[in-house]
């Protein structure tokens, strides 16, 4: 890596390390400024964090992997997604905003659900912590596996700091990441989020259009025809049940903790203007994610001198090898940014789980503002670890590792999170029945082999069955819970 790349991601690095010190001075006094920034969060900034911390290092290293691969027939997994996100932001964002507020203001998932099922209240928050820390402990180390593959393909088999590159790429990824977030809190990590999604979608249009420069747009259609007839057809070798499959990624946005927090922390009134402004963002990016997969797949076959071991890297390759070196720096804090806004929003709410909803709960009930911060710090670090020795091995593949938590937030918490917010005779037992109804089927799905055999993603019969257990178990327990409430 040429000293202009570096010099542009040391800058890239301190730049977020400073805006974790200004949310310091800003915020974190108490556990509200902590972890929701005040509930004060400017549209902008809360739709750019929603956006930032969804989209991950998926968005430009596991997506336009898969349409290096496959073809244009992976776009529908963005087509899902983007219904998804628009229906999140329109059914749960103004709900949830309000309704946070008005039980308890509650400033967790797992304690708005047990502040709106009161008599199920101590088991539906330790059930629901307990996920969010195993999914986000899975989710996160996708993210430190993006950050390895970068500095693996940058250096390549160049040690660094006495580790292989990738370990290096993981290791230093999650200590820039626990900085800023450890010291800053959830403005931190919103405020980083909102630079990080400007500079993602800056590079996700700037890498298709030098391409398409470069290579030009009629010879690249040509060599993709070349490549495969069917590479740039909607439909090509897709079956039904794959269709559905990728269409069905949209369902996971009802149950995401990282995202719909955003919802929670959003100054008041402000929902419909973030709403317009993150699915602005998002459809960019994602017509950027997809063009890049394409294109540099035509890059590559119409340059046989360049050799691409991982199609997941693609975007990694065309930054090293069409761009001036201080571009490339940028190009890569790009990835870095998308890989980070995830990761730590994911330590976040997985650290709010474990202070709120374990810490507070169990053995410091009447802890000190000051006392759960610093616990939530602790946390930050705790989970981060385990994430780390997760992301070890380095033939994880970010869009594996993405798919199967994603899966389990969305069948675990989506329909448990809508029917919360819109049917009232809902109860605490079917409240607990869907949450571990969706979970244990896309750990069964994703663990039985399922989802190999069938094709079928889990998230279609984990999202399913949680949504039925809720009905029937809250039918059934209607007059029980009624009578507990009176």
């Amino acid at each position: 890596m040429e000293m202009p790349t570096l010099i542009s991601l040391a800058l890239y690095f301190v730049l977020m390390i400073a805006i974790g010190l200004y949310a310091w001075r800003k915020s974190t006094e108490d556990s509200e400024g902590y972890l929701l920034g005040g509930r004060n969060l400017p549209p902008a900034v809360a739709a750019l964090s929603a956006g930032a911390s969804d989209m991950s290092g998926w968005l430009l290293l596991g997506l336009p992997g898969a349409l290096y691969v496959s073809g244009l027939v992976e776009a529908w997994i963005g087509i899902g997604l983007f219904v998804g996100a628009l229906a999140n932001w329109m059914i749960v964002a103004p709900r949830l905003r309000e309704q946070t507020v008005s039980y308890g203001n509650s400033l967790t998932i797992p304690q708005f659900l047990a502040n709106r099922f009161p008599d199920k209240a101590t088991a539906l928050r330790v059930v629901s912590a307990l996920i969010v820390v195993l999914f986000f402990s899975v989710y996160s180390a996708a993210g430190l596996v993006g950050g390895g593959k970068l500095f693996e393909a940058s250096f390549l088999d160049q040690p660094l700091l006495g580790m292989s590159p990738y370990m290096a790429g993981v290791v230093l990824t999650a200590g820039v990441v626990l900085a800023y977030t450890m010291v800053g809190g959830f403005l931190a990590v919103s405020l980083t989020d909102f630079v990080q999604g400007c500079i993602m979608v800056v590079a996700l249009v700037l890498m298709p259009l030098v391409v398409l420069l470069d290579d030009g747009v009629g010879t690249v259609a040509t060599t993709l025809r070349d490549v495969d007839p069917n590479f740039l057809s909607w439909f090509g070798g897709l079956s039904a049940i794959g269709f559905l499959s990728a269409i069905a990624w949209g369902l996971g946005y009802f149950g995401q903790p990282h995202i719909i927090v955003r919802f929670m922390a959003v100054r008041e009134g402000g929902i419909k203007t973030a709403r317009n402004i993150g699915m602005s963002w998002m459809l960019v990016a994602l017509i950027g994610a997809l063009g890049v997969g394409l294109v540099g797949r035509a890059h590559v076959e119409l340059h046989p001198g360049i050799e691409l071991a991982d199609p997941e890297t693609i975007f990694i390759l065309l930054a090293n090898t069409l761009f001036h070196p201080f571009i490339t720096g940028f190009l890569l804090a790009a990835l870095l940014a998308a890989i980070m806004s995830t990761i730590s929003s994911q330590l976040l709410v997985s650290s709010s789980s474990l202070t709120e909803d374990f810490y507070r709960l169990f053995l410091r009930k009447q802890a000190s503002e000051r006392e759960m911060v610093n616990v939530g710090r602790i946390c930050v670090l705790l989970v981060s670890i385990a994430a780390i020795v997760i992301a070890a091995d380095p033939e994880s593949e970010v869009l594996g590792l993405v798919s199967n938590a994603w899966a389990g937030f969305g069948a675990a918490f989506g329909p448990l999170i809508i029917l919360s917010l819109v049917w009232r005779r809902m109860t605490g037992a079917g409240a607990l029945a869907g949450l571990v109804t969706g979970t244990v089927v896309v750990v069964a799905w994703i663990f039985t082999g399922a989802a190999e055999a069938t094709g079928i993603y889990e998230i279609i019969p984990g999202f399913a069955a949680a949504w039925l257990a809720i009905w029937l178990v809250s039918k059934a327990t209607a007059k029980e819970s009624a009578a507990a409430s009176a």
